[in-house]
């Protein structure tokens, strides 16, 4: 054989096992069983450790505070669900990691299968040291999102061992904030699966002090990358220059490194909001975007903020066009483009903050919650069309008194509220809140939860109905909308974070603006959370 043909055979050989290493995984994922179906729901699901021993008695929280500070203050309950909670009543940066399900589910809420998103505790999972977890009783955790052409779903968490206490106030490693009372540092990632249960994850240094909340993966053009939302800050004011670096709006790359070799560097905002571009004085620096919900449509990056003393409980959207919103309200510019950088900024950052990018949606509230007590919430959001959007709203969570049943109960714009967009006024505007079938402010019972009076907070331990955070939808052939949401709660639980939850469902006819006709809908309830157990997003599954 001549030198030419040997090299000749050679390459054929390389080429035919380079295509065998692409095309092999490929060919096994496709004989086996997917993880999820897109026709179908995927909800996320927590669950506790109940082990007392995850907490002494009189043990220091938070772990390794510094006593000088003062913040040091001694466990009143060991780590028995849902008893543990009690710490919260003197520890207010109280919390403990958990692990992370996805439930594979149909649309009328039968659970098909769970798959576990690898941690500590199961290292047979993941060939890789990956881990991730959420806080059990922060509820703003764990929205799910689809990417942008639907083929992963995206949600954030901490890069920390199962059953850690106070991970979701401790600071991120190179955002630290020297006032915070929790000194513990992990980082955040984005965790990001496809169809068949294959996952990576992003670590980043944003949130430190505080959580991320979601994230939505924009995947369609090339150049990958992540949309997150979440809070930061956990210490006095001024906050330092990072951690409002690293609050509300980010924007993250992908990455297929294991989480080992990563080594994210600063947080890299994508947007901010100031109470200032209402014409109101100023609040405290990065609370203004203290975001929870978030979605895309028509190229648009939208969010919501919806709990803090600062800034406005309203929706927003990032504004990519050369033109800014009169007032910081306005609309998206038609042929709006979704942002594919961060915020154009400069270091150090001045006392004001970053530059101003985002808008209130016009219509929806511009009142600072300095002003007067919001009594908007807004959560989840779910565009039917571009006329048309669903508002999750998940109450106000009072729980001040042994009336929080009956306040719960007589909130009027807690539910699933619906926006119409009138174009004559350019300007959104609420067709009605739905409401009927979620049972606002009724106690419910979950088999083995207390039942009763809580001794560590004077009030009944049964939670109820508060609202709406996470929600999906979908249009139906027949002109209606089907909506699947989780519910928010109240208790005397002391977190009420940590209560059981509800999966429910309503139908919408699509065209309607009459309350009337809404008073004849009523949510279904398609699952309730077990003991120990909190559900937290929904969405379909991603397609191939």
């Amino acid at each position: 054989m001549t030198q030419q043909s040997i090299l000749s055979s050679r390459l054929r050989v390389s080429i035919a096992v380079a295509f065998s290493a692409i095309l092999l995984p490929s060919l096994g994922l496709a004989q086996g069983k997917p993880a999820f179906n897109p026709g179908n729901l995927v909800v996320s699901r927590s669950v506790y450790d109940n082990l007392a021993g995850n907490i002494t008695i009189g043990q220091t929280l938070p772990p390794n505070c510094v006593a000088s500070t003062g913040a040091c203050v001694t466990a009143v309950a060991d780590g028995t669900y849902p008893f543990v909670f009690a710490n919260d009543t003197i520890d207010g940066s109280f919390g403990i990691t958990s692990r992370i399900f996805l439930d594979h589910s149909t649309p009328s809420g039968h659970v098909i299968s769970s798959l576990e998103v690898p941690n500590s505790l199961d290292s047979g999972i993941s060939s890789s040291s990956d881990q991730l977890v959420t806080s059990f009783s922060s509820k703003s955790e764990l929205g799910l999102h689809l990417s942008t052409n639907g083929r992963y779903l995206t949600f954030m968490g901490y890069v920390a061992p199962v059953n850690a206490i106070d991970v979701s106030n401790s600071n991120t490693p190179i955002a630290p904030d020297p006032t915070n009372p929790v000194p513990s540092s992990y980082y955040r990632a984005v965790a990001r699966v496809d169809r068949w249960g294959h996952f990576t994850f992003a670590e980043t240094n944003a949130y430190s002090g505080n959580n991320g909340r979601s994230a939505i993966l924009n995947n369609t053009w090339g150049n990958d990358v992540f949309y997150i939302a979440g809070n930061a800050g956990n210490g006095g004011t001024p906050e330092p220059q990072n951690v409002v670096l690293g609050a509300g709006a980010q924007i993250l790359s992908p990455s297929d490194l294991p989480e080992a070799d990563q080594a994210p560097g600063l947080p890299t905002p994508v947007g901010s909001f100031s109470v200032t571009e209402l014409g109101d004085k100023a609040d405290k620096v990065g609370k203004d975007d203290n975001f929870r919900g978030m979605t895309v449509f028509n190229n648009v990056l939208y969010y919501t903020k919806g709990s803090g003393g600062n800034g406005v409980n309203t929706v927003y959207y990032v504004n990519t066009s050369n033109t800014p919103c009169t007032g910081g309200v306005g609309l998206p510019a038609a042929g709006a483009t979704l942002p594919t950088t961060p915020l154009n900024y400069t270091l150090p950052l001045p006392s004001t903050g970053l530059p101003n990018n985002m808008c209130i949606v016009a219509g929806f509230p511009t009142t600072s919650n300095k002003a007067v007590n919001p009594v908007n919430f807004p959560f989840g959001l779910w565009f039917a069309d571009a006329n048309t959007l669903y508002v999750a709203d998940e109450g106000d969570g009072y729980t001040g008194g042994a009336d929080l049943y009956t306040h719960a109960a007589g909130q009027t714009l807690a539910g699933l509220q619906k926006w119409v967009l009138n174009p004559a006024t350019s300007r959104w505007e609420l067709a009605y809140v739905l409401t009927n079938g979620l049972e606002l402010g009724a106690p419910y019972t979950v088999a083995g939860y207390p039942t009763g009076t809580n001794a560590a907070t004077g009030l009944p331990w049964s939670p109820a109905a508060d609202g709406l955070r996470n929600l999906t939808g979908r249009v139906n052939d027949d002109g209606t909308v089907t909506i699947w949401a989780i519910t928010s709660t109240i208790s005397g639980n002391g977190d009420t974070g940590a209560d059981p939850d509800k999966l429910v469902t309503i139908t919408d006819p699509l065209s309607n603006t009459s309350s009337a006709v809404a008073a004849g809908e009523s949510f279904r309830t398609l699952r309730t959370a077990n003991f120990g157990e909190v559900l937290r997003g929904v969405s379909f599954g991603p397609t191939n």
